[in-house]
């Protein structure tokens, strides 16, 4: 299975442009068919509060942009958006669309980040969320839920993901924990991970991107550094099976 990471200087609140970089990124770097493609956290806006002008109905122009990048690439595509529900609420989410162009899975940022007011204009996702990307379970998640390994437990005794996608607006000045915190939830759950960071400023952080592809043991397969970049790796699903049977821990998981 092939991942690729894209690592984006997003620009704040222009859906165009970032729409605009990512068609052109998809153009350079042509992904081989069926490969998942992953870009950040609110990779259309930024990490914006500002959800009145941001927050998108389902079926709307970021939506449509990404089921149609998927579509002409021939790639599983995973995004990150700000969402309004039909109860009209906002969530943080991660979005999945197939090669067929169709949206197949979407995730709900279940720990939004209160240092930052996330908390006071999105509301919380329920549960983790699992999809199949060819012969892969893979589970997406969105930056501070990095920091809560209660809830990655929570897809694993579910569902055993063998890949993770974290998607990020992380802050350089705690990328240290970002990169530590990557490798532990790979080593614990026996699984890769893959973080796509951000890089550049908005008018609230800078962020330092390292953006990393981990395999099961915690072992760093590829590193964007902090320049816009994609990176990509071969995911080797029959030696995560057979790393799980060798050493079963997860079997050891007590039911809550």
């Amino acid at each position: 299975m092939n991942v690729v990471a894209f690592q984006l200087d997003i620009a704040w609140e222009n859906k165009a442009a970032n729409f605009e970089k990512v068609r052109r990124r998809l153009t350079d770097a042509r992904p081989e068919k069926d490969s998942l493609v992953v870009l950040p956290e609110m990779f259309a806006t930024g990490f914006t509060m500002n959800t009145g002008a941001m927050a998108e109905t389902y079926g709307g122009e970021t939506e449509q942009f990404l089921a149609r990048a998927a579509k002409e690439s021939g790639v599983f595509l995973l995004a990150g958006a700000a969402m309004r529900g039909r109860d009209g609420k906002v969530r943080n989410k991660a979005l999945v669309f197939s090669p067929a162009g169709e949206l197949i899975a979407f995730y709900a940022k279940m720990q939004p980040f209160t240092l930052g007011g996330e908390a006071q204009h999105y509301v919380a996702g329920e549960r983790p969320a699992v999809f199949r990307c060819g012969d892969c379970v893979v589970s997406p998640f969105i930056c501070y839920d990095l920091r809560f390994p209660e809830i990655f437990r929570q897809a694993t005794a579910a569902h055993r993901p063998e890949l993770f996608v974290v998607i990020a607006n992380w802050p350089e000045k705690r990328i240290q924990h970002w990169i530590r915190l990557l490798q532990a939830r790979a080593i614990e759950n026996q699984a890769y991970v893959v973080g796509v960071n951000r890089i550049g400023n908005d008018p609230y952080y800078t962020y330092g991107g390292r953006s990393l592809i981990i395999d099961p043991q915690g072992e760093i397969l590829a590193d964007a550094g902090s320049r816009e970049r994609s990176i990509q790796a071969k995911l080797d699903l029959a030696n995560v099976r057979k790393y799980r049977e060798g050493l079963p821990f997860l079997a050891d998981l007590r039911a809550r």
